[in-house]
């Protein structure tokens, strides 16, 4: 059994670090801010912040050329004590730890020629997850990447160039974005995206639980948590997306290229070929481009209820790695004990699995999201997760009601639990992404999340947020744990 220690002493210290670290932060985004809002208001400007662009005639129609937008999270998450049974390398710490983590993005866009655009974003990010980003499936920060680090990391984390074909028809606006351009487009149309990205930058979206820095922060409740997309340790790797988009509908395709590792947190286990150069300190590889990848397709159905929009998105996705069976990899660890080298099993396999996600106004201030996961649990997880199967369920309430329009507040639950194969190779001592115990007595995961997202001063926002979690790991001899977190982010 783990000890416990005092926890309102553990509360006193989380307080005390909250305050030191996070008061001067807000002070210093206030002061950004305020001077940005000093210099627009004497220059007459009420044009929202923070695109700084010029303007060129297409179509008849005033766009925008190019843009800029900067954005900061930072998110303090303590874990509070809680009961263990015993802990293994990838357990998540039972005795009170509190973690931070800090991102800083410049996004900068710009028109090449008719619907192309070229899109760059400059990322530096520092701190870790709780426990490294261990112990915990449906991990509680989705800011808190497998490439932790103590002094700031810099990359790329997107570079790519985007061509969009009209097919005629009736158009629609583009608002201004990071990752936008203003103007108009045809509904209608194809858009080809191509170079270094997110999977998630093009499918399962949802209006209401997809943005970490503003919305749930759980990994179940930003993504499908049984999708094991390509990426590297931060979520990002190198693949072309096609798009066609219709009145009511949209088709996708992607083809990512996988790093040759698995996702583990060692330093460029996880990371793609392009890491090497794209990101400082340079590491990683590329796996055989037709040996290790990851494509999906995702078909979207838009419609309205009583004036109330909402989606359905069917996603299926086949990836190909080489990894280990969790049936060999656990023949091989059962034969010659939990700390047996099980790389000789590894092979080439392909895994596959399906999601659907659906979201659904029920007022202008309310609205509800799902999103349900399965993969065939035969192979072990090289990317993102360990989830074989997974469901979430949740609320998003816009402060309209008590005048805070600008404010949020949300309440979501997730459930997700592993295979047969994967069970029995976490209980001989195998170690996944996020899971390892040493030893397993099995339940599903469980997760619930609230937070209340509030305004405090334009482009500045801060956020409480508390998690329960239940067998952590998929482990009932682990918690259940409370984390407690602060989320400051500001965007201009």
């Amino acid at each position: 059994m783990g000890a416990k220690p005092n926890e309102s002493g553990t509360l006193m210290k989380t307080y005390k670090l909250l305050k030191d670290v996070t008061l001067p932060g807000v002070l210093v985004l206030a002061c950004f801010a305020a001077t940005l809002a000093k210099a627009r208001e004497s220059s007459g400007d009420d044009l929202p912040m923070p695109a700084a662009s010029s303007e060129a005639h297409l179509d008849g129609e005033t766009s925008e050329t190019w843009n800029w937008h900067v954005q900061n999270t930072d998110i303090y998450q303590t874990a509070l004590p809680f009961s263990a049974k015993y802990s293994g390398q990838h357990s998540l710490n039972n005795r009170s730890e509190t973690k931070e983590t800090v991102s800083a993005d410049v996004f900068a866009g710009v028109r090449l020629w008719s619907g192309a655009e070229l899109h760059a974003d400059g990322l530096m990010w520092q701190g870790f997850g709780l426990s490294h980003t261990f112990g915990v499936v449906a991990f509680p920060n989705g800011e808190a990447y497998k490439a932790g680090t103590k002094s700031p990391d810099l990359m790329f984390s997107r570079l790519f160039v985007r061509q969009t074909i009209g097919l005629g028809g009736e158009q629609e606006d583009v608002p201004d974005g990071p990752l936008t351009l203003a103007g108009k487009q045809d509904i209608s149309r194809i858009t080809f995206t191509l170079g270094r990205m997110s999977f998630l930058d093009v499918f399962d979206h949802n209006t209401y639980a997809q943005d970490p820095r503003t919305q749930f922060m759980n990994w179940a409740l930003m993504a499908n948590l049984t999708w094991d997309y390509g990426q590297d340790t931060v979520g990002y790797g190198t693949g072309m997306t096609v798009e066609l988009n219709q009145p009511d509908w949209t088709l996708r395709y992607g083809f990512f290229q996988m790093p040759p590792y698995i996702n583990a947190g060692n330093v460029g286990s996880g990371d793609g070929g392009e890491d090497r150069f794209l990101v400082w300190p340079g590491r990683g590889k590329y796996g055989p481009l037709f040996k290790s990848w990851s494509m999906a397709t995702e078909f979207e159905q838009r419609y309205s209820i009583n004036s109330h929009p909402g989606a359905v998105r069917f996603l299926a996705w086949l990836d190909e790695a080489n990894i280990d069976t969790y049936k060999t990899a656990a023949a091989i660890l059962e034969a010659q004990g939990p700390n047996a080298d099980i790389t000789p099993g590894q092979a080439y396999h392909y895994s596959y699995g399906f999601g659907l996600n659906a979201e659904q106004e029920l007022t202008k201030s309310v609205g509800l999201f799902s999103r349900l996961g399965w993969n065939d649990g035969k192979t072990q997880a090289l990317e993102f997760s360990d989830a074989n199967w997974s469901a979430s369920l949740g609320v998003r309430v816009k402060g309209d009601g008590w005048g805070r329009p600008d404010d949020t507040v949300g309440l979501a639950g997730a459930v997700s639990g592993i295979s047969r194969d994967n069970q029995r190779f976490l209980a001989a001592g195998g170690l996944g992404i996020e899971d390892g115990d040493g030893a397993l007595t099995y339940r599903s995961e469980k997760i619930v999340e609230t937070y209340y997202d509030a305004k405090i001063w334009r482009g500045l926002h801060g956020a409480l947020d508390y998690q329960y979690i239940d067998n952590p790991a998929f482990n009932r001899d682990r918690g259940p744990v409370s984390v407690l977190a602060v989320r400051i982010h500001s965007e201009f």
